[in-house]
């Protein structure tokens, strides 16, 4: 192995290729990491090839930052395995230099002694006297990818990871610990300095006003149109309307109970927020199911189909709108979708299927159509609420920080993009100013379209943003999830 020859090539190439914007894993950082695991190693009796892999690691570990931000442990494996090679590093030594690499990834996962060094190397800082000026470098670097809101944020963060990191080698543990201990009273000391009387709130008045619309909504479409004329819809609502036709049971807690696996469903698989809202946006139903007096618009039978899909198809778009779904079989296909090869497009209409067929069976074919109409009409009233009228919009960003962007909206939005380079400048006053720009170009739907703006607002609130609207788009990796 010739490491001294790999040093200097890997230090070089971070010198003159890593983003500017990184003000921790820099190669200062790279190169404190390499010293601290010797200094470790030789507390923990790790000498010869061991110790060169060691310090391999070390020298690569931060490397993946040269293309990537989030997930930079598997591009860092990625540069190993492409000019290791070159240095007379073996295929088994490589792969025991990425094990390392990888045992860094957040939360770090050791698989032996010596990942359990470059693991206590990574965070040395944690235990020393540099900590709140490293940390205040790594809060510039995450505020600046947009990763961190706030100072307050941060505070919380740095506490709650304090509060869970434990070195893992002797040497590190006897030499540091007690320094972090006495960080962490700090800053907890600061967090109860700062901390406002009003706390964190998960439910903004918007969302909780189109919550409400929406219930009231899709409750005025469920006693003023279908349950009197006995039609159905899809999903989980159309399985509580069948028992209440079938069983005579009382609707409002029916669809309550109907829902609630699919609410605890979704705390694992989207998020406890999203779960939260979900089952206050079900509760709220039935409530509206049990108490306002809705009164009957009419029995046609077409108006019936038509009007009750409409206005629960805006009452199911409202309360999606405002992150929660009013029926748990988008849940379900999700978590389906997850486990099969299906997509949940089809998950759902083969739910759907044997829904209708089943009211088909019970309450005769004319009924089941005319549901089916309903199903329909819901559907694209859903589809123009969340979506607007166009499925995808395409993005247009120019911005002096397309490298941060760039990274988030692969690795966060997972959203494919098109690079075309370019100058800005050329302003009014200033045409003698310019400087190339990477132009980015993606295709989201209208539904991503905030968050999108959000994302790059925050890395970058001077960035040139425009959307143009898409008719059709295919390939790539745009994937339509029909959701109703």
């Amino acid at each position: 192995m010739q490491f001294e020859k790999a040093q200097q090539f890997i230090v070089n190439k971070l010198k003159e290729e890593l983003p500017k914007y990184l003000t921790y894993h820099n190669l200062n950082h790279t190169l404190e990491v390499m010293r601290y695991a010797e200094q470790i190693a030789a507390g923990e009796n790790i000498s010869g090839d061991q110790l060169t892999i060691l310090r391999t690691a070390a020298l690569l570990h931060d490397t993946g930052f040269l293309e990537a931000y989030t997930g930079h442990e598997e591009v860092s494996c990625s540069v190993a395995k492409t000019y290791l090679p070159q240095f007379e590093y073996s295929n088994e030594q490589i792969d025991e230099i990425c094990e390392l690499i990888m045992a860094t990834k957040l939360p770090q996962s050791p698989q032996n002694k010596l990942g359990e060094i470059l693991c206590d190397a990574d965070l040395f800082y944690l235990g020393t006297d540099d900590y709140k000026s490293k940390a205040e470098t790594l809060y510039q670097e995450l505020f600046e990818a947009g990763l961190i809101k706030s100072r307050e944020e941060w505070l919380h963060h740095q506490i709650k990871f304090l509060h869970s990191h434990v070195y893992f080698t002797e040497a590190a543990q006897q030499q540091l610990t007690t320094k972090q201990h006495s960080s962490l009273a700090l800053l907890e000391k600061e967090e109860l300095s700062h901390k406002s009387v009003t706390g964190h709130q998960d439910f903004y008045f918007s969302d909780v006003l189109l919550i409400i619309v929406g219930v009231i909504t899709a409750g005025f479409s469920l006693k003023g149109f279908l349950m009197p004329n006995k039609f159905f819809d899809g999903g989980i609502t159309g399985i509580s309307l069948l028992i209440h036709e079938i069983y005579e049971f009382n609707l409002s807690y029916v669809i309550v109970l109907a829902n609630l696996p699919f609410i605890i469903m979704g705390i694992y698989s989207i998020n406890m927020r999203f779960a939260v809202k979900t089952f206050f946006c079900i509760v709220l139903l039935g409530l509206c199911l049990l108490y306002v007096p809705y009164p009957l618009i009419t029995s046609d039978k077409l108006l019936v189909s038509i009007f009750g899909g409409f206005f629960l198809g805006i009452g199911i778009g409202l309360t999606m709108r405002a992150g929660c779904a009013v029926d748990g079989i988008e849940v379900l296909a999700l978590y389906t979708w997850r486990k099969t090869s299906f997509t949940i497009s089809e998950i759902i209409l083969g739910l759907n299927i044997i829904i209708f067929s089943i009211a088909a069976f019970h309450f005769g074919l004319p009924t089941a159509l005319y549901s089916m109409l309903t199903y329909f009409t819901a559907s694209k009233t859903v589809d123009y609420v969340v979506e607007g009228v166009e499925a995808y919009t395409g993005v247009t960003i120019i911005s002096g920080k397309s490298e941060i962007i760039k990274d988030r909206l692969v690795n966060e939005l997972h959203r494919g993009i098109t690079v075309y380079k370019g100058e800005r400048g050329y302003l009014p006053g200033k045409f003698e100013v310019h400087s190339d720009v990477d132009i980015i170009f993606t295709v989201i739907t209208r539904l991503e379209l905030r968050k999108l703006k959000n994302l790059v607002n925050d890395i970058d609130p001077n960035a040139f943003v425009f959307a143009s609207t898409i008719k059709e788009a295919s390939g790539g990796i745009i994937k339509r999830r029909h959701i109703h």
